[in-house]
């Protein structure tokens, strides 16, 4: 079955020279993985923000899927962290080539933690950070030296930008106090464990993907189980409990301190703000709507 490029992920071209080149690289990438890999296409196509996704079946008709994606830094030792957890509360890694980017993982559902109550899944969230928080190598980025860059472009917000001033200098004094702790690195830490990177398996009930990893503290990890989901946290009429309760329950399951993980809350809100504005083009309308969630997030978590 020849592989097929789902037409909503072609347009990943417009994201720059690079990815269209990479897009017209990928049916012939994908192809020679499958008959190196001995692989079989045997369902439809799929992808994420930055991969392309095939399920497969091994030669020893063993259900996997193919993931093959843009190169970039924060999927440089995604093969290294699945190789570190070993299958242990997240995906199993069975093949990798870091040098085309493509991993070969154990086969999930396509069922994720969306489908069940959020409270109910920041509890399982947090206790499976026990299992992945162990201690990482030196083959990872640090979240001290990642910091360090972020701090500077805060500091060159102007106080004109659509954010309230205290939030900004609030994170940037929190982001330099962490910055120099020896606990601001030291574990394996995801980075990006939020709902939809929890999918339903076999050998467990749920098992995390996608990883972005760093060497890092575990008290970062908290901030995506707030501002997904979004829709929920505002229909439930009381922004500040429904916010205040994904919280405690990510950290009450994990046992992490509620003053460390509010404050990276905190940094990693304002760190989406300086993002957003900075890949905002002058001529394009800002998302006001993603601006205001993460100011609320802010406000409602200490508040």
């Amino acid at each position: 079955m020849p592989v097929e490029i789902p037409a909503d992920f072609r347009a990943v071209a417009s994201r720059g020279q690079d990815w269209a080149d990479w897009l017209d690289r990928l049916p012939r990438l994908t192809r020679e993985l499958l008959d190196e890999w001995e692989l079989r296409v045997d369902g439809s196509t799929s992808y994420g923000n930055c991969a392309l996704v095939v399920p497969v079946t091994t030669a020893d008709g063993q259900p996997a899927m193919l993931k093959v994606q843009f190169p970039h830094w924060e999927a440089e030792t995604e093969h290294l962290a699945l190789r570190d957890w070993g299958g242990n509360g997240a995906v199993q890694l069975l093949r990798a080539d870091p040098r085309r980017f493509a991993l070969l993982l154990e086969r999930l559902e396509p069922r994720d933690l969306t489908t069940i109550d959020a409270v109910d899944a920041c509890e399982i969230v947090g206790a499976t950070y026990k299992r992945l928080h162990i201690p990482a190598g030196p083959q990872y980025r640090t979240l001290s030296g990642e910091l360090k860059r972020w701090v500077e472009r805060l500091r060159q917000l102007p106080a004109s930008a659509p954010v309230p001033h205290r939030y900004v200098e609030q994170a940037i004094s929190l982001a330099e106090d962490f910055s120099t702790e020896p606990a601001c690195d030291g574990k394996l830490i995801h980075t990006d464990l939020h709902y939809f990177n929890v999918l339903a398996g076999v050998r467990e009930p749920w098992l995390v993907i996608d990883p972005k990893p760093l060497s890092g503290d575990p008290h970062y990890e908290v901030a995506p189980l707030i501002w997904n989901r979004w829709d929920e946290v505002v229909a439930s009429g009381d922004l500040r409990f429904a916010v205040r309760q994904r919280f405690y329950a990510a950290i009450d399951a994990a046992e992490l301190d509620e003053d460390r993980a509010r404050d990276w809350v905190i940094v990693r809100q304002m760190l989406n703000v300086l993002w957003t504005l900075e890949s905002t083009d002058s001529d394009e309308t800002l998302p006001q709507d993603w601006l205001t969630r993460n100011i609320a997030i802010v406000k409602a978590i200490q508040d």
